[in-house]
């Protein structure tokens, strides 16, 4: 059995499907997508090294953008219980998108970890 979670899911493919799926989502949800640029390349691109880096993939995402410090670069957004509230729907949608190619407990540390994220992203 592989050692990390990226390892088990098949790699960066896997977090490139879940990524996919998350932005299907804030592409259509009015609140969020005034939070991201018009052109969302580079979002998702972030968005797939680091949850790769997270997961215990390669190290992609330090090496190009530094320490993650989540907070610090969302710190601009007005990050409220509803803009929260909202990107957790939206993942968790990405989530159930990809559900078939996790265990259970994958999913619910996964899941877990995007609930907590979430939260702790709020600074209003």
């Amino acid at each position: 059995m592989d050692d990390t979670l990226y390892d088990q899911v098949g790699g960066q493919q896997f977090f490139e499907r879940l990524v996919d799926g998350f932005y299907d989502a804030v592409e259509t949800d009015e609140l969020l997508r005034t939070m991201y640029p018009e052109d969302l390349t580079d979002s998702k691109r972030h968005l797939v090294l680091f949850l790769c880096q997270y997961w215990g993939g390669p190290a992609t995402y330090q090496a190009e953008r530094g320490h993650p410090r989540l907070r610090m670069r969302h710190a601009t957004f007005h990050i409220d219980k509803k803009a929260s509230d909202a990107w957790i729907i939206a993942m968790t949608s990405a989530l159930g998108g990809v559900r078939s190619e996790l265990e259970r407990d994958q999913y619910d540390e996964m899941l877990a970890y995007f609930d907590m994220a979430a939260h702790q992203m709020r600074n209003v």
